[in-house]
């Protein structure tokens, strides 16, 4: 049994495919663990223009005011995450969406409230619901909302509270879920790279375009405790040997 975390982003929620989900659900049914953190940019961009709410952009992190935090929380605890929890159960999987709030899941601190407004780190995981839930059998579909010493709830960067998540539950893997097959190299998909090789290719023009900031993400995830990270696509059917994995040891040589 092996447990992963799948972090699937807000504009690659909507492309996702049936084969995706079903993917996702055959692993559960062969015994292994998934954990699902989802994004919701797009979805959270357009209730905010649709109630004319202003909002912007400081060094990559939405810049989170009252009225920002209380859409955020509503697409993403809310429509994106319960639409995750529907779509795994007509895939024949029984999934459990919560926030990081739930069960004090992800605790965080903010960053910098002037700057940013309501915009956290996650500085403590707690993995009591998420072992109940996985202990049960059920998928636990989380939405990167936590909350602080206080209770008060911070907007937390998708990504970041995949990777604490993942490494909390001592994760196997921490999966990127994009929208490409993985890195290619004289044509040919790598099933596993070592991170400075996927560096060297960057720097060389193989890796270019918008697979730069995919791949940068999947290297960032990588720590002492967590070396491996999988890119896959979420348009193609998803299993164990789906997408390329970036590894901290050096255990692929590219040809």
């Amino acid at each position: 049994m092996s447990t992963s975390v799948l972090k699937i982003g807000g504009s690659t929620l909507e492309k996702l495919s049936d084969t995706f989900y079903q993917g996702i659900v055959n692993r559960v049914e062969k015994g292994d663990n998934v954990i699902i953190v989802h994004g919701g940019g797009p979805a959270i961009n357009h209730q905010l223009e649709a109630l004319a709410i202003k909002s912007e952009f400081c060094e990559g992190l939405r810049k989170t005011t009252t009225d920002v935090l209380t859409i955020v929380e509503q697409v993403l605890s809310g429509q994106t995450n319960k639409e995750i929890v529907r779509k795994l159960k007509l895939a024949g999987a029984e999934a459990v969406g919560i926030s990081g709030c739930d069960g004090s899941t992800l605790i965080a601190k903010e960053i910098d409230v002037h700057k940013w407004g309501y915009v956290g780190n996650v500085t403590t995981v707690s993995t009591k619901l998420l072992d109940l839930l996985l202990t049960n059998q059920m998928i636990p579909v989380v939405a990167p909302v936590a909350m602080n010493q206080l209770g008060q709830p911070l907007n937390v960067n998708a990504d970041a509270a995949a990777s604490a998540i993942a490494a909390a539950v001592s994760a196997e893997e921490f999966v990127f879920v994009t929208d490409v097959d993985g890195v290619f190299h004289n044509g040919k998909k790598l099933d596993q790279i070592y991170s400075k090789q996927a560096e060297q290719l960057i720097a060389d023009g193989v890796i270019s375009g918008g697979m730069i900031p995919k791949v940068k993400g999947a290297l960032a995830s990588l720590t002492s405790s967590l070396n491996k990270v999988r890119i896959v696509n979420g348009n193609a059917p998803y299993d164990e040997r789906s997408g390329t994995i970036i590894m901290t040891q050096v255990k692929a040589i590219i040809s």
